[in-house]
């Protein structure tokens, strides 16, 4: 309220009433003045009212909202739904221009302050997380396999004569697509078998590189988060081996952003070798609908040339809701919640062993920080599509995000055929169940999934043996006619690829 108003008001009622209101309201805008002068996250969380005053003031801003904007363009901001109007604070023009996501539009002074302020904000989560040497990053309304598709495009304007991209293998459907759509040829290195881990085979990577030339190829895709019992890829190894060959490094870090382990990893690659860019995702990492991630990276120049490979203006969405969260937090409320998903890591990994050796099974011996696996057996004849019936029997109860692998079919995607997709190799072992700890869990879930988990295993136990002294039919009689199941619930006949679908790491 200006001086004039505020003079104005007096006269309706006593000063001292407006004088305090307008206390009140200087300490709301010294916060946004502090946040927009810094634009670095604020210690505490902030309340709604003024969030929302942030995003109010900066919608004004917007020529859509101008009072006597007189529009004649193809694309004018206007909304027909005041639902929609208000669901997206009346900011209805995006991010970006034609030729650059990450540039200033001049209708839309508000939203492109909201922009470059959540990206601003993007970069100093990153830092939090432990990535201490990033240099640049921006927010961008497509999911991670999409975000690394963009990566790929723009090292093409680099390499325009390399084809391949080197793939330590990561058994998850959108990061394998995601080379196929920007037009590469994908080589699939097979991980290492050591006891229950799976981990990168540096020398098979090594042997790759000097077969094909390094000029021929366009980087190595490397992967931090992953479910288990495969590890994070040997980040700081590979980064040596790229920065010696002159081969980019793009890293897949999905979710990895909420694990400590795997930012170190990051920081520690970049320190003594090659990380091109890394890509995560904005719902897994900071809890917000799904549609956005974010690419870093090291080299200012290589994310400003990333950012100008999308085509075109781009939603504000995703950027608006990382907006918001990130103010709802502050550094202390995101803090708490790494610290939090640690202690749930081992409160999950302490309660699913239990459960495993009650039930004859054992948890995998991994180190992979975020997910963790039990062997499932369950009772000694067992068919290794029978154990997939287990994650249906958990949906059916309300349990979402397990996987439940069974090794033994091939499997094609793209083109390119798999054996045993779903469990990262050729030749894994064990049928298995994993669950994982990430950034929201609480005690309440754990205690759920593990009450749940203990009935299925049960009646299974029970069932597998009535089947050993030929008293019984089937393991699963719930729901006899499903021969195949994803981690959504959903159903299919298809191949065994279709069993381990889900958002495993987008």
């Amino acid at each position: 309220m200006n001086a004039e108003s505020r003079t104005l008001c007096e006269k309706l009622v006593p000063a001292s009433y407006i004088h305090q209101g307008e206390q009140a309201r200087h300490a709301h805008e010294n916060k946004i003045k502090h946040l927009l002068q810094h634009r670095k996250l604020p210690a505490e969380g902030w309340t709604d009212q003024i969030i929302e005053l942030l995003l109010q003031e900066l919608a004004v801003m917007d020529s859509n909202n101008f009072p006597d904007n007189c529009g004649v363009g193809e694309r004018e901001g206007r909304i027909a739904s005041q639902l929609v109007a208000r669901r997206h604070y009346r900011l209805a023009h995006g991010i970006g221009r034609s030729g650059d996501i990450t540039a200033v539009q001049p209708k839309a002074a508000g939203s492109s302050v909201l922009m470059k302020l959540t990206n601003s904000l993007a970069l100093d989560i990153i830092k939090l997380s432990g990535i201490q040497a990033v240099g640049s990053c921006f927010v961008v309304p497509v999911a991670t396999g999409m975000g690394l598709v963009l990566c790929m495009s723009t090292l093409r304007l680099k390499r325009p004569g390399a084809r391949y991209v080197l793939w330590p293998r990561i058994d998850q459907k959108s990061c394998f697509k995601s080379m196929i759509t920007a037009g590469f040829e994908p080589v699939v290195i097979e991980n290492r078998l050591e006891g229950d881990e799976l981990s990168t085979d540096l020398d098979a990577l090594s042997s790759k590189i000097e077969e094909l030339g390094a000029e021929n190829i366009v980087c190595v895709m490397s992967t931090t988060s992953c479910f288990a019992p495969r590890l994070p890829d040997r980040l700081e190894e590979i980064a040596t081996l790229c920065k010696l060959r002159d081969v980019p490094h793009l890293v897949n870090n999905a979710y990895g952003l909420q694990s400590s382990k795997c930012s170190h990893l990051i920081q520690q690659a970049a320190r003594v070798g090659r990380v091109d860019a890394f890509v995560q995702s904005t719902d897994k990492n900071f809890m917000v609908p799904v549609g956005g991630s974010i690419i870093a990276g090291f080299d200012k120049a290589f994310i400003e040339m990333v950012g100008k490979t999308y085509p075109g203006r781009a939603s504000a969405t995703p950027s608006m809701d990382l907006l918001i969260t990130l103010l709802s937090l502050g550094t202390s409320g995101y803090k708490k919640l790494l610290s939090e998903r640690k202690e749930m890591f081992a409160y999950l990994q302490g309660r699913l062993s239990t459960c495993a050796k009650a039930y004859g099974e054992r948890i995998l011996n991994t180190r992979n920080p975020i997910s963790m696996g039990i062997t499932l057996t369950v009772g000694s004849n067992l068919k290794a599509e029978t154990a997939t019936e287990i994650g249906s029997m958990l949906f059916t109860r309300f349990v979402s995000g397990t996987r439940v692998v069974a090794p033994g079919s091939a499997s094609t995607v793209s083109g390119y055929t798999f054996q045993n997709f779903g469990a990262h190799s050729n030749v894994y072992p064990h049928a298995y169940l994993t669950a994982a700890a990430a950034i929201g869990m609480t005690a309440v879930d754990v205690d759920s999934f593990i009450s749940r988990l203990e009935k299925v295993l049960s009646k299974l136990k029970v069932k597998a043996d009535r089947n050993e002294k030929g008293d019984g039919s089937g393991i699963n009689d719930e729901t006899p006619t499903m021969s195949v199941v994803m981690s959504d619930g959903a159903t299919s006949s298809g191949a065994q690829i279709d069993r381990v679908e889900g958002d495993g790491h987008e």
